[in-house]
C-alpha cells in the first residue's frame, strides 16, 4: 500500500523538488505551501508522514505541530534551516519524532523517513481523533476540548452537547426537535427557546462579534448550522 507523505513548506521551489524526489521512490506526496492549508490538508488526507518546515507566515510549525498531536501520532519529520539546539530540542519535546536541518542530502532524508515510520511502526489508515480546526478555533469532538487561539473555552455541559452536536454536522442545518431531542431529551421538543438563549451563551464564549456570529449560523424557521474555514476530521463522534 501507497505510503503518504504530506509536506507543509512556504518554499515552493523547495517543495516541488522534494515532492519529485518522493514520487520517484513511489510515495504518494501531497503539498501545501502555508501552514493553515497544511494543517486542513492533514486532517482530509490522514497522512503517514509529515514533513513539516518552522518558519512560516501564517501558522509555525510549532503550533501545527501541537495541534496534529492532539488529533493523531502519524509521525512528523521537522525539516527546518533552523539549526540551533534549542531548536532542535524544542521541536522533539513538542512531540516531533525527528529534526532535520536545510540543506539535507536526500538519501538521509529518505533513510530518516523509513527509520521514523518502522520505529513508530505506522501503517496507512491508521486513526485520527475526530476534530474541528481552523487556526483559530480548536474542537475535539472526542474529548469536549474547545480552544480559541490557544485559550481553553470552558462551557457547561448542556452549552457543550449543543456545539459539539452542531460541530459533528458542520455545514448541515440540523433542525430544531433534532437538537432539542438530542441535547436536551425528546420531552423538550417543544422548547425553541431553549435554543436561542444557549446559542447565544455559545455565541458569546466563541465568536469574535457574537452579534454578527462566523460560526453558529440560524436557519429560519428551520434550525442552525456550524460553519467555518477549517475541516472537520473524522466526524465519527455522533450518528
Amino acid at each position: 500500500m501507497t505510503i503518504k507523505v504530506l509536506l507543509i513548506d512556504d518554499d515552493v521551489d523547495f517543495l516541488t523538488c522534494l515532492q519529485f524526489e518522493l514520487e520517484q521512490e513511489h510515495f504518494g506526496v501531497y503539498t501545501a505551501a502555508d501552514g493553515l492549508i497544511g494543517l486542513q490538508k492533514a486532517y482530509e488526507v490522514h497522512p503517514d508522514m509529515i514533513i513539516l518546515d518552522l518558519m512560516m507566515p501564517d501558522i509555525d510549525g510549532w503550533t501545527i505541530c501541537q495541534r496534529l498531536r492532539t488529533v493523531c501520532d502519524t509521525p512528523i519529520i521537522m525539516l527546518t534551516a533552523k539549526s540551533e539546539m534549542n531548536d532542535v530540542v524544542k521541536g522533539l519535546s513538542m512531540g516531533a519524532d525527528d529534526y532535520m536541518v536545510k540543506p539535507c542530502n536526500f538519501e538521509e532524508l529518505k533513510a530518516r523517513i523509513y527509520t521514523v515510520l518502522r520505529r513508530t511502526t505506522a501503517a496507512p489508515g491508521a486513526e485520527w481523533r475526530s476534530a474541528y480546526d481552523d487556526g483559530v478555533l480548536y474542537v475535539d469532538l472526542e474529548s469536549g476540548v474547545v480552544t480559541k487561539n490557544g485559550e481553553l473555552v470552558t462551557l457547561t455541559d448542556t452549552e457543550s452537547r449543543l456545539f459539539l452536536y452542531l460541530v459533528s454536522h458542520k455545514d448541515q442545518v440540523v433542525p430544531h426537535r433534532e437538537l432539542l431531542t438530542n441535547v436536551w431529551g425528546p420531552q423538550y421538543v417543544q422548547e425553541i427557546g431553549y435554543l436561542s438563549v444557549y446559542i447565544r451563551y455559545i455565541r458569546c464564549k466563541i465568536e469574535d462579534d457574537p452579534n454578527n456570529p462566523q460560526y453558529i449560523q440560524k436557519r429560519w424557521g428551520l434550525g442552525y448550522y456550524f460553519t467555518g474555514k477549517g475541516t472537520l476530521a473524522v466526524a465519527t463522534f455522533f450518528k
